[in-house]
């Protein structure tokens, strides 16, 4: 089984797509502000989880989904500056997906404690 298999991987993966369709909206001054913040930082959610399944050691795994969990958080409060700032009308979409994986992230990383 490779990260490709893993459903939580597939819906970062999804994220980062969303990410990048809402950004392309945004104002150009934005260019290397908000806009390359929010890509980077989801695009961050799904190379965590993919590293970390590469990982030899439970341990290292926990270490990278948790940096995951905290890109994803980056990306849920850059989406809501974005809505702040009217770049965007609407993230319903993209804050349900947040929630879905930030459950599935600290379920992964209860269970992954467990085997310690």
């Amino acid at each position: 089984m490779t990260h490709r298999d893993l459903i939580i991987w597939q819906k970062a993966m999804t994220l980062v797509e969303y990410v990048y369709r809402v950004t392309q909206g945004f104002p150009d001054e934005e260019c290397y502000g908000l806009t390359s913040q929010v890509r980077r930082a989801s695009v961050s959610v799904p190379s965590n989880i993919a590293e970390g399944h590469a990982r030899q050691t439970t341990k290292e795994y926990i270490h990278f989904l948790s940096i995951s969990r905290g890109s994803l958080l980056e990306v849920d409060t850059q989406l809501e500056i974005s809505l702040r700032l009217k770049f965007v009308d609407d993230i319903r979409e993209e804050e349900a997906l947040i929630i879905e994986l930030h459950k599935m992230l600290n379920a992964s990383i209860t269970s992954l404690r467990k085997k310690l």
